[in-house]
């Protein structure tokens, strides 16, 4: 049975150890900083450092013996998370509450709270995440000269130099992860594969397929270079 057992650390103070379902053993507080710095790096699962096996959201609410307040911010970073993850929602720059926009073809955005505490109809650019203040004749982005769309990041971004990997050329600096879509830059180091911040998939930043068909890690891809991506591509969650 799964429970919390006293332990005694060496300098003699007792402390409780929670025995998690995968068989390793945290203090409260480890498994509460632990969780804390996973929600910081944007991730949606609580996972064992020693096993990664992944823990359910109610065992680590009492195993970490969370306050009321912790669970709340906990409930919240989860949400905000999954928001922008799977509803595609961003932070509205006025209050910082999450928005999902009804028109994917529109960056003209309400913020309805913004709106009712300003008395006034607040919009802002989806593409740049700044007010909506001059009238644009464009519907995917604001009038604004800094403000562009990703597709235009993907056409006009620079080639890459590889710092490690040898012998490729052409490749633009900037990808959109071909499995979600999130734009991605690469740090010119180490090898050629990215691991997207947001599917977890992990894929070759020069022919764009995933690290299981392409196994060429610091050498030329056999299909070569692909070619600079002119759409993003739609997120297929399963």
């Amino acid at each position: 049975m799964h429970g919390v057992i006293p332990h005694v650390e060496l300098n003699d103070y007792k402390s409780l150890r929670a025995k998690m379902s995968c068989g390793h053993t945290v203090t409260p507080m480890s498994l509460t900083n632990w969780c804390r710095k996973s929600l910081d790096k944007g991730e949606t699962k609580f996972v064992c450092g020693h096993c990664d096996v992944e823990w359910p959201y109610n065992e680590v609410y009492k195993m970490a013996l969370l306050t009321p307040e912790e669970i709340k911010y906990f409930e919240k970073t989860l949400f905000k998370t999954a928001a922008t993850d799977f509803w595609n929602a961003k932070k509205c720059p006025g209050c910082k509450s999450c928005v999902v926009r009804n028109d994917l073809n529109n960056a003209r955005v309400c913020c309805t709270v913004c709106s009712t505490n300003k008395r006034r109809i607040y919009e802002f650019c989806w593409r740049c995440l700044k007010e909506w203040t001059r009238p644009s004749p464009y519907s995917d982005r604001c009038a604004d000269p800094d403000c562009v769309t990703p597709e235009e990041t993907l056409r006009t971004c620079p080639e890459i130099t590889f710092k490690d990997v040898k012998n490729v050329t052409g490749c633009p600096s900037v990808r959109a992860c071909p499995t979600c879509g999130l734009l991605i830059e690469h740090n010119k180091k180490n090898c050629k594969y990215i691991t997207c911040l947001r599917c977890k998939e992990k894929f070759c930043f020069v022919c764009l397929k995933l690290n299981k068909v392409c196994d060429k890690y610091y050498g030329p891809c056999i299909s070569g270079v692909a070619p600079r991506q002119t759409t993003i591509p739609v997120w297929k969650r399963k």
